[in-house]
């Protein structure tokens, strides 16, 4: 019983705002430094040329300052979308668009 309540009030604060959210994304992609140090930003350009469709899924683009490096094709991960449903935010890569 313990142990899930551990596990549910982690999951809530990890995912309590877009940064958190990101960070935590980028955590479990295998890029800890990155999820550490990286700044985050409001990714303008996407938001308005993506804005209908943004809205339509209550998301927001974000880009990192500071990316991380894919390992396999030496690529930037540095934009990101993050969704938000009820109180909770959930990141995914938005490509390299």
């Amino acid at each position: 019983m313990k142990k899930k309540v551990i596990i549910i009030v982690s999951l809530l604060l990890l995912h309590s705002t877009p940064s958190m959210a990101l960070r935590t994304h980028i955590f479990f992609m295998g890029y800890p430094k990155a999820a550490i140090s990286s700044g985050i930003i409001e990714d303008k350009e996407h938001n308005e040329v993506d804005k209908d469709k943004f809205a339509e899924l209550n998301a927001k683009a974000y880009a990192l300052t500071n990316p991380p490096v894919e390992k396999a094709t030496q690529g930037e991960l540095r934009n990101y979308l993050v969704r938000k449903f009820g109180f909770l935010h959930f990141a995914e890569y938005l490509g390299d668009t």
